[in-house]
């Protein structure tokens, strides 16, 4: 049993595809505690209660409340600054869905809030859980990999092409680059993790399948202050396909994911390639990231232990969104 005293109490905001699921899979995690879902359409209210939380409308009313130790965003990207230093003004701790803003200067903004209110800030990128990616990034801190040359990566799925016309998801301003902000995002996030800094970004998109303003896919190259190169994608209308792929001069590795990390039982591909040796493949059973991240966040907010994502890795994926919808926009290269 849990002593009471570490039991984490969160309210969860906005009870959309992600928002249902952040629900139902704390629903059995008896540290983390969902006692109340805000939730402006009360046509929603009934599927709450059905979950367990208590449903109420207003995102301010929940912020009095001290009996919640924290807030987890899953709300429309536009507001998460407005929300998450409402949190901070509040004492709360706070964990946002990405991404953690639009602009690097609204990212900024956030970080500093929660900073100077003395909360933890966490990030929805489950990926950096997950244990084939986690095996990736320790091979190269190690330097199993030799002198890093480049990485190729992509995320890519057909869960949105049901999203109804005129959702924000399918809105320019509000998600920029096609499939950056749903998935390209935590592959940015992820290559940081790896090298460090970006310094140039080149990115296209284009609209094929989707009648989508922002368009249905994004492909990018990105330059890294200390050397390196990498490509990723996203494509909103395509079977399920997620790969990490890292060059190096020793070694190469590639991860490559059966299933979405929302989805349960799929394997993991991890294949490591030296000259002149056949290839090494281990598999990784599926693990639910999501409850890892927020019990990782959990423990940061309690003080066991610090978080795996930094301040200014936080906001520089944000600078890297920011240039990368620039790019797409202007049809350029930018500098960072």
């Amino acid at each position: 049993m849990t002593p009471k005293s570490e039991i984490f109490t969160v309210a969860v905001a906005g009870f959309g595809w992600w928002g249902r699921h952040i629900v139902k899979r704390l629903k059995d995690i008896e540290e983390i505690n969902v006692i109340v879902v805000i939730e402006p359409f009360e046509g929603n209210h009934d599927d709450i209660r059905a979950e367990g939380p208590e449903p109420i409308s207003t995102f301010d009313d929940v912020l009095s409340r001290p009996e919640i130790d924290a807030v987890i965003l899953t709300t429309p990207n536009t507001v998460h600054e407005e929300q998450v230093t409402k949190c901070a003004a509040a004492g709360k701790h706070v964990f946002c869905e990405k991404p953690l803003g639009l602009t690097g200067a609204s990212a900024r903004r956030s970080v500093e809030a929660c900073i100077a209110a003395g909360v933890t800030l966490g990030m929805g990128h489950e990926r950096r859980f997950e244990p084939g990616l986690e095996a990736l990034k320790e091979a190269i801190d190690k330097g199993e990999l030799g002198t890093i040359m480049h990485a190729e990566a992509a995320f890519s799925h057909d869960k949105l092409i049901g999203v109804p016309a005129g959702d924000w998801r399918t809105s320019k301003e509000v998600c920029p680059a096609a499939g950056m902000t749903a998935m390209g995002i935590h592959l940015t996030d992820l290559l940081i993790s790896y090298f460090g800094r970006v310094k140039t970004v080149q990115a296209m998109t284009a609209r094929r399948a989707l009648d989508w303003e922002t368009g249905d896919l994004v492909t990018v190259q990105l330059g890294f202050e200390a050397g390196m190169t990498a490509t990723l994608s996203a494509v909103l209308y395509t079977p399920h396909f997620i790969r990490m792929h890292v060059f190096g001069t020793d070694k190469w590795i590639e991860v490559r994911n059966d299933t979405h990390p929302d989805t349960p039982g799929g394997k993991v591909s991890y294949v490591e390639a030296v000259t002149g040796q056949d290839h090494k493949e281990t598999t990784f059973e599926w693990t639910d990231a999501v409850v890892a991240n927020l019990s990782s966040f959990r423990e940061a907010c309690l003080g066991i232990k610090p978080y795996r994502f930094s301040h200014e890795e936080m906001i520089h994926n944000i600078e890297v969104l920011e240039a990368i919808a620039q790019s797409a926009e202007e049809r350029e290269t930018v500098h960072l």
